[in-house]
């Protein structure tokens, strides 16, 4: 009995490169895989924390809910999806008003969800944002 000569580099080069590659494991960059699984919106209410702890002009990122809230110039709450609109990826990072998405740089501003640089090219998903109690809560109403 012969020995099988082993698989020289370039055959395997050669194998992995007609691959498909989701085998690769490169669907965790797609909306949904990977390290994007978190969900885009609440499903339920998400408590945000006092109302005065949100400064006009500023934002709150809450990374346990994938949720960013800032105050306008005129007073008013607006809350937006942290779920990178290119990758998928929690963001969580804000620096000012600004989010920056750790997989591939995408930077959003937090007082509009617009993108502020690629690659990202679609803006934030706003939610609904309210105050009950003094507390700002985003999503679906219980």
């Amino acid at each position: 009995m012969s020995a099988r000569p082993s698989a020289s580099r370039r055959t395997v080069l050669r194998g992995a490169a007609l691959t498909p590659a989701v085998g690769l494991g490169l669907a965790a960059c797609s909306p949904g895989g990977g390290a994007g699984s978190s969900r885009a919106t609440p499903t339920a209410p998400v408590d945000l924390g006092a109302e005065g702890e949100v400064a006009q002009g500023g934002a709150h990122l809450d990374q346990e809910h994938n949720v960013v809230v800032s105050r306008t110039g005129d007073g008013s709450l607006k809350a937006y999806s942290t779920i990178c609109t290119h990758g998928g990826c929690p963001i969580n990072a804000l620096e000012g008003t600004t989010l920056i998405c750790p997989c591939h740089g995408s930077k959003f501003d937090a007082t509009t969800g617009e993108v502020l640089q690629r690659p990202a090219t679609a803006p934030l998903t706003e939610l609904p944002v309210r105050v009950e109690n003094g507390r700002v809560v985003a999503g679906p109403r219980a």
